[in-house]
C-alpha cells in the first residue's frame, strides 16, 4: 500500500513554492494547503479594517475570528473568507509588502499552525510556507527547501504581475524580495531557515516542469522505503 506522506516545502518569497506544491499535490491526488494564503488573508482582513498591523493583540483575535475557506478552482484554487472570494486581492502589493509584520506575530502563527496541523493530520498533504518543516509538520517524511538568486525571484514576480496588470518596476520588487527575506529569516517566531533534513533544491536555472520532477522523484523514493 502506497503511504500518504506529508510534504513540506519552504524556501523564500517567490522561489515558486507555491506553483510547485500546487503540480506536485494534482500529481500524487495530495491536499494542497497554501499557508502563505493563509497570512495574507489575515493580512487583508486587517487592512480592510484599517488596523494598526503591530498591533499584536489586536490582530490575533482578527485571526481567530477569521474562517479562511480553500475552494477548488480552475486554473487556480480559490480563496475565500467566509462567502468573500480574496484569491486576487491578496496578491495585491499592499498585502505583500505588509505579511511579514502579519506573520511575524506569535499568536498569529499559533492559530493558524493549529488549523494547518488539523488539515494534515491525515496525511496525503504538500504544505508549503516558510516554516513547514521546521515548525508547523516537523514530522513530515518529505522536506523540500527551495531557493533562488534574488534577481531570478524579482523577474518572476515581475512576469507574475505583469500578467496581473500590475506595473511595478523590476529593481523595486528586487529590493521588496531582499526586505522580505530579512525580515522572514530574522523574525523572532519560527524564522526562515532550512530544516536539517530537508534537501535543499536551487531553482534559479530549473524550469517549472524541472523542479517538480525533481521533488516527484523524492516523494516516490520515501514512499517506497516505507512501503
Amino acid at each position: 500500500m502506497v503511504s500518504a506522506l506529508q510534504v513540506a516545502i519552504d524556501g523564500p518569497a517567490s522561489a515558486g513554492k507555491s506553483t510547485v506544491a500546487k503540480l506536485v499535490a494534482k500529481q500524487f491526488n495530495y491536499i494542497y494547503c497554501d499557508t502563505g494564503a493563509m497570512y495574507r488573508a489575515i493580512t487583508y482582513a486587517a487592512l480592510q479594517q484599517h488596523m494598526d498591523l503591530t498591533d499584536d493583540i489586536a490582530v490575533a483575535q482578527l485571526a481567530k475570528q477569521t474562517k479562511i475557506i480553500f475552494q477548488p478552482g480552475d486554473p487556480v484554487q480559490r480563496v475565500l473568507i467566509g462567502t468573500q472570494d480574496i484569491t486576487e486581492a491578496i496578491r495585491q502589493p499592499e498585502v505583500t509588502n505588509n505579511v511579514s509584520t502579519v506573520a511575524a506575530i506569535a499568536a498569529v502563527r499559533e492559530e493558524l499552525v493549529r488549523q494547518q496541523r488539523e488539515i494534515a493530520s491525515h496525511g496525503g498533504i504538500v504544505m508549503d510556507g516558510r516554516d513547514i518543516g521546521t515548525t508547523v509538520l516537523p514530522a513530515a517524511e518529505v522536506k523540500i527547501f527551495l531557493v533562488a538568486s534574488a534577481h531570478e525571484r524579482a523577474v518572476r514576480r515581475y512576469k507574475e504581475n505583469v500578467l496581473k496588470g500590475i506595473d511595478t518596476p523590476l529593481n523595486q520588487l528586487q529590493e521588496e524580495i531582499e526586505l522580505r527575506d530579512k525580515k522572514d529569516s530574522t523574525r523572532k517566531v519560527s524564522p526562515l531557515t532550512q530544516a536539517s533534513d530537508a534537501q535543499k533544491l536551487d531553482t534559479t536555472s530549473l524550469s517549472i516542469e524541472q523542479v517538480v520532477e525533481k521533488i516527484s522523484d523524492v516523494i516516490t523514493k520515501k514512499q517506497h522505503e516505507l512501503c
